[in-house]
């Protein structure tokens, strides 16, 4: 983050000492809203969409077998443009193994283990991103419905308290830009919703493929927090409760942003 967009975000910071309340469904915008003409017609063309390169190398992915097992996606899911259909747009969702909630990348590598007898794919690697990436395109143009099951109750109201509690020494919460401010400015870019409509995605600021875990310790780092460890249970729960909070939105991933 520039000093200057440091300078705007602490002011920010000590020109709100209170939470204005959670966005109206009827006004929630997804982060495509927010973007230039150019980046929208990026992210609509699949032949320019930077993230499509990705999905290709998930679709390569799919059908490469691994581990002990020597099995593939496919052996046990087959085609991808079926059995995955819908199936992004469902998580974090409840692990009865683990009585936890587990985002997608992490039902990944539980696969890779389970089935497969391979090891896990790292946080953030190719592999991981391009898999991801191509099982969230089957759901493109559906309804985020990720939060419903009751066993996710108490994971859901953690992940709330996180995102109104203030952190770092810039002494902001999630909230404070992402429901108080979304029509604003900071240092000349837009605040959006932080609606996670489109992960993983290709973001021009990266020039390359990320996680929403990526994204989020990006804005703990930003308001000078100690950002969480990848796949942590908190970080497992706020993004639980992001798409929660977006649930009835509709996936646009692989998706582009600035």
């Amino acid at each position: 983050m520039t000093p200057r967009a440091l300078l705007a975000v602490a002011l920010l910071g000590a020109a709100l000492p209170a939470l204005a309340g959670e966005i109206a469904t009827a006004d929630r915008r997804s982060g495509y809203d927010f973007m230039s003409p150019e980046t929208k017609a990026m992210q609509d063309d699949d032949t320019a969409n930077p993230a499509m390169l990705s999905v290709l190398d998930g679709e390569t992915l799919w059908t490469t077998k691994a581990g002990a097992a020597n099995k593939s996606c496919n052996d046990c899911h087959g085609a991808v443009d079926v059995s995955m259909k819908g199936v992004a747009a469902r998580y974090p969702a409840f692990n009865a193994a683990s009585a936890a909630p587990v985002d997608l990348g992490q039902r990944v590598n539980l696969c890779r283990g389970q089935h497969q007898e391979a090891e896990a794919f790292a946080p953030e690697s190719r592999e991981l991103l391009a898999l991801t990436a191509l099982i969230a395109r089957q759901s493109r143009g559906m309804p985020i419905t990720a939060g419903g099951d009751p066993r996710l109750t108490p994971f859901l109201a953690r992940g709330r308290e996180l995102f109104v509690q203030r952190q770092g020494q810039l002494n902001l919460a999630c909230a404070n830009c992402h429901d108080d401010n979304w029509d604003k400015h900071l240092a000349g870019s837009s605040i959006t919703q932080g609606q996670p409509t489109g992960y993983p995605i290709y973001r021009l600021e990266w020039q390359g493929m990320g996680s929403l875990q990526r994204r989020l310790r990006g804005c703990m780092t930003g308001v000078r927090a100690q950002a969480f460890d990848f796949d942590a249970p908190d970080m497992i729960a706020l993004e639980l409760y992001l798409m929660s909070r977006a649930r009835g939105m509709t996936i646009d991933a692989p998706a582009v942003r600035p």
